[in-house]
């Protein structure tokens, strides 16, 4: 039971800055998202071209504001993670090591 606590306390609290970046890393995709959804949509063109011009500039401004929060370490680490050309590259290695 006092490893458990020990444990605990040890363990470093994200400041919120950091979790913001997270939610704005979040965001990011989320917002290109709506941007192939929005031309199907039965507004007017003109307020689709408008929801899609600012979804473009917001996503990219949350992405430049979340890197800064997080640190361009924790963007690279997770960016090599969801490239397709390195998941090929695990499931090789770890048939070699099998």
């Amino acid at each position: 039971m006092e490893k458990e606590l020990v444990v605990n306390e040890n363990k470093q609290k994200k400041p919120f800055l950091f979790k913001l970046g997270i939610g704005l890393l979040i965001l990011y995709p989320i917002l290109w998202g709506l941007v192939a959804i929005v031309p199907f949509t039965p507004f007017p063109t003109h307020i689709k071209a408008t929801v899609i011009t600012v979804c473009i500039v917001v996503g990219e401004i949350f992405f430049l504001i979340g890197v800064a929060f997080v640190g361009k370490e924790v963007v690279t680490k997770y960016k090599s993670k969801l490239n397709p050309k390195n998941w090929r590259r695990k499931d090789d290695r770890q048939k070699y090591e099998e």
